[in-house]
């Protein structure tokens, strides 16, 4: 059947069920004007001459065309959307009255699509009420977090046939979708302006021929895509072979079809009308498209801040996202032209963290200056608030220069007249993690029995040794150093601070540099300077072991809760062996 001969019939099935003109795209209706290929069908018994409506014939054409179900993909964590993400998956947000998603659902049952899986990650329990008020089925993703949604596709692949693709974010002015579809497509609207979405490129006949962000001007990739099940198993035996390279990863599904694109069956673009279809990628496009969101977000991060400053919602402005950290989640925000950053915990955190022990430790560190930049830390619930610095860099762990300015910084905390009743006791702690680890897993420590007994030995050796206890911060990696353009040095997140032992804060700027010995040696006698003995060497240098064996320990324990690690637990192992060994012989 040609595509002319398709519209015509597909738009008298959709009058039929009361959904004339549901098709929407922009020539829909060229085809219903050609009275040559309507009189065709006529002839061919396709549509009642008397009528004007479809034959049974007519209907058993449009059956290889049937779409049999749709997928909606909504797995990832949405970090883009920050604040609101950090609470509920966006597909969740309420938009003018209806969740998006709800908003979807119904669009495809009104169109007749009622066999409809919904693929999850983040935040998924959110998600499980959908399937007794709408009967939709679900496919988790649970590596959402370090995979997109290629990873979802493969992971459905079983539903993929004459399938409509979604994402759960779309907001459908008019219902875009139809029980019938003539080809695969991507559905766009025509843009010339720079937006972060993807471009297509089509030949005369609509097919696409390059897709790429960085088109200045063609078809915006927006919303929904059918394909057929042709496309279907195609796109997933290239999904299948590339999947275990891991190159697809961190990409949509889109780039994989733009590098297949010439490998892989047609795919057409469909156009439809700028302002017919929308996805908000950030919080300030949703406050621009619904009104209800400048002053009443349903945000209780929102509500934080905007009690923090005593200010309006609308005050809130110019959401920027953080990368994650190793423990909590961060964003950007402005209030009157001032940049503010606020620290989101992470999941599992609660367990190891005591936030009111922090927030004095906050109040401590400003007050003899070694963090000038804290506002606010809620103790209950583990978020605070902190003065954004614009400019800055890292120290370099290869800088000896850059080791002076933080040492000295380090020398002026642990000299201060500061106590506390709390602090890091890295042995202890680590034991306790692995407790709570062993109730997952029993045996998951099983394999470092030997490495364990070897870090307790060394700890056993610096206990009495003269070493005395002070006020330490407890995770002195780069990331938590910020060197100003003026010199100024600032050390902030305080989360594993306290009374601890100051090998702690030595050793563990070690473990993240992975000096060698003689830098480790040559870094500890910049520290301890007149102090340096053969005594003093051993314990900076066994606490070197101590606090990487922690640090990797915490790392199991956090992945034990969904966060992806990376090659840090690896390294934090590595240097745990190699400077337990080192010392013990």
């Amino acid at each position: 059947m040609k595509k002319e001969e398709f519209d015509v019939l597909n738009s008298l099935y959709n009058g039929s069920m009361g959904r004339a003109g549901c098709t929407y795209d922009i020539d829909r209706t060229k085809s219903l004007e050609n009275v040559e290929i309507y009189n065709n069908l006529v002839k061919a018994g396709y549509i009642s001459k008397e009528t004007g409506s479809l034959t049974q014939t007519g209907l058993d054409a449009l059956e290889p065309y049937r779409v049999n179900n749709a997928v909606i993909l909504a797995a990832g964590a949405s970090t883009r959307f920050i604040p609101l993400s950090l609470e509920q998956p966006k597909g969740l947000f309420e938009v003018k009255g209806e969740r998006l998603i709800e908003r979807q659902i119904k669009q495809l049952q009104d169109a007749g699509i009622r066999n409809i899986t919904v693929v999850l990650g983040y935040k998924k329990e959110m998600f499980y009420y959908l399937e007794d008020k709408y009967g939709v089925r679900f496919v988790i993703n649970d590596t959402f977090n370090i995979k997109n949604n290629i990873e979802s596709l493969y992971l459905a692949r079983k539903e993929l046939k004459n399938t409509y693709i979604c994402v759960s974010d779309s907001y459908y002015i008019e219902n875009p979708f139809n029980q019938f579809e003539y080809e695969t497509f991507y559905s766009a609207y025509y843009g010339n302006e720079s937006t972060d979405e993807v471009y297509a490129r089509a030949d005369e006949n609509g097919r696409i021929t390059e897709i790429n962000k960085d088109i200045k001007d063609g078809y915006v990739l927006m919303g929904h895509s059918f394909w057929n099940k042709e496309f279907s198993k195609r796109f997933i035996d290239v999904a299948a072979q590339v999947r275990e390279s891991g190159k697809y990863n961190n990409c949509y599904w889109e780039l994989l079809v733009k590098d297949y694109i010439n490998e892989l069956p047609a795919i057409y673009l469909k156009e439809y009308k700028c302002g017919n279809i929308f996805e908000f990628d950030y919080f300030d496009e949703l406050r621009k498209f619904d009104s209800q969101y400048l002053g009443h977000t349903h945000s209780e991060i929102i509500r934080n801040i905007k009690l923090v400053f005593r200010c309006d919602e609308e005050d809130i402005v110019d959401f920027r996202n953080v990368s994650e950290g190793m423990t909590n989640t961060s964003f950007i925000f402005k209030i009157d032209g001032v940049d503010y950053i606020y620290r989101h915990p992470g999941d599992g955190t609660e367990s190891i963290i005591n936030r009111r022990n922090e927030k004095k430790s906050l109040v401590m560190a400003k007050e003899i200056g070694v963090d000038p930049t804290y506002i606010y830390a809620d103790v209950n619930e583990g978020w605070k608030i902190s003065v954004f610095i614009p400019e800055f860099r890292e120290p370099d762990y290869e800088s000896f220069e850059d080791s002076r300015k933080i040492l000295a910084v380090l020398r002026k905390l642990h000299k201060a007249p500061l106590t506390a009743d709390y602090g890091m006791k890295p042995w202890e702690d680590a034991l306790d993690m692995e407790k709570l680890l062993e109730k997952k897993d029993s045996t998951c420590f099983v394999k470092y029995e030997q490495l364990r007994n070897r870090i307790g030995e060394l700890y056993k050796k610096t206990i009495g040794d003269g070493i005395k206890k002070c006020f330490c911060h407890g995770d002195t990696y780069k990331p938590n150093w910020m060197i100003k353009p003026d010199g100024e040095v600032i050390l902030i997140d305080w989360e594993y601070s306290g009374y601890s032992d100051p090998g702690i804060d030595v050793g563990y700027y070690v473990v993240d540099a992975m000096y060698d010995f003689d830098r480790a040696e040559e870094f500890i006698k910049e520290y301890l300077q007149e102090d340096y003995n053969e005594t003093t060497r051993f314990h900076y240098m066994a606490y070197v072991a101590i606090i990487a064996y922690y640090w990797f320990v915490w790392a199991m324990y956090r992945e034990s809760c969904g966060a992806n690690m990376g090659e840090a637990l690896d390294n934090w192992k590595e240097m745990a062996v190699r400077y337990s060994d080192y010392l013990l012989g």
